[in-house]
């Protein structure tokens, strides 16, 4: 009988023992999770805080140190002005049609004219015959005057057609271009695009735009690329509007070797003003949501983060206009650290998600 209740005795301690282990076994995970929780929200105090809602980060001087993080105030900068507008090369196929017209038409009326020299000086010949005793028939006299006549009218049709040309060259394509397509031989202009050497931009300027004026140049690159800006060269105000766009439209002409008839191009035009604001440096900036910002110092401890402007890139950073953001040169932005304040930043609005 004690035999048996030792047996029994010495099972349920063996099962006891086997259930701690059981416990201990599967409580460790949960146990060491809840002991690294207790660990970060001991060693990681919560340096986020919001305040008139804005979020402001908080660091010691010591932190700072230990961390690298650096302030310096941007530099006072100015700006030289700079209008971005669209423009298209564009295809002479037209041009050069009515160009060709034009030619044809005045070769007609060429014709025409030496046609109507001969006839004019037959009729004034055999009207004196025809007055000299009637050395000649009136019925002669009569169809030469007719055959005079119809010269005139078809140098009037072929001169009619020449200028109509002209006309519709003019109205398409301004004066200037008209000279140029109508002159034989073409002036060295025209042939520079007739021999591929150059094209024909057009170029649409806002309507405050001044008018550009001769021999100003503009530098264009053909859109979504990267390519080198080509000088283009003013030509003449354009009689017709580009139907993508809004504004007062240009010709300019530029090399050939990078442009196709049919391109979209993008044009950069420097504008008398100067723009006064500061310069954000490169290593200031951080990206977050698609776009830029830098951490103002508030105090000795305390950052807040304000968005700057990414429009106007330099060799040293972005150019920022006063009034198109808070920072001035007198605040204190931070240029080096900047991407560990905004991580602080992701740490807070991860703890607070994880929270609600």
């Amino acid at each position: 009988m004690n035999r048996k209740i030792a047996l029994i005795i010495g099972l349920q301690a063996f099962i006891i023992i086997l259930m701690f282990w059981v416990i201990v076994f599967y409580g460790k995970d949960e146990y060491e999770a809840y002991s690294r929780d207790q660990q970060e929200e001991i060693e990681t105090p919560n340096r986020v805080s919001a305040e008139s809602g804005v979020t402001v980060v908080t660091l010691s001087p010591d932190t700072q140190k230990q961390s690298d993080i650096t302030t310096s105030t941007p530099k006072a900068s100015k700006h030289q002005a700079t209008l971005t507008a669209l423009g298209t090369v564009v295809n002479l196929d037209t041009l050069i049609e009515l160009r060709s017209r034009y030619f044809a038409a005045t070769a007609d009326a060429e014709l025409a004219r030496a046609s109507l020299i001969n006839s004019q000086q037959e009729y004034k010949r055999l009207a004196k015959l025809n007055e000299d005793n009637h050395n000649i028939s009136d019925r002669a006299v009569i169809a030469s005057e007719a055959l005079y006549k119809a010269d005139q009218a078809k140098l009037a049709a072929a001169e009619n057609a020449a200028n109509n040309i002209r006309d519709t060259i003019r109205q398409g394509w301004g004066e200037t271009l008209t000279l140029e397509a109508t002159a034989q031989p073409a002036k060295p202009l025209f042939q520079g695009l007739l021999s591929y050497q150059e094209v024909l931009v057009q170029v649409t300027l806002p309507f405050s735009a001044a008018l550009p004026k001769a021999g100003s140049t503009i530098n264009i690159t053909p859109t979504g690329t990267q390519t080198k800006s080509i000088v283009a060269s003013f030509v003449s105000v354009s009689p017709t509007t580009d139907n993508s766009s809004l504004g007062k439209t240009f010709y300019y002409r530029a090399a050939a070797d990078d442009l196709r008839a049919g391109m979209r191009i993008k044009v950069d035009l420097a504008e008398n003003s100067h723009l006064s604001g500061v310069l954000i440096p490169k290593s200031a900036v951080v990206w977050y949501g698609g776009k830029a910002w830098v951490y103002k110092k508030i105090d000795s401890d305390h950052f807040s983060r304000q968005p700057v402007s990414a429009d106007t890139e330099t060799d040293d950073g972005w150019f920022n206009p006063a009034g198109v953001t808070s920072i001035t040169a007198q605040d204190e932005i931070v240029v080096n650290g900047a991407q560990l304040l905004l991580s602080e930043e992701f740490k807070y609005q991860i703890k607070n998600e994880n929270g609600d």
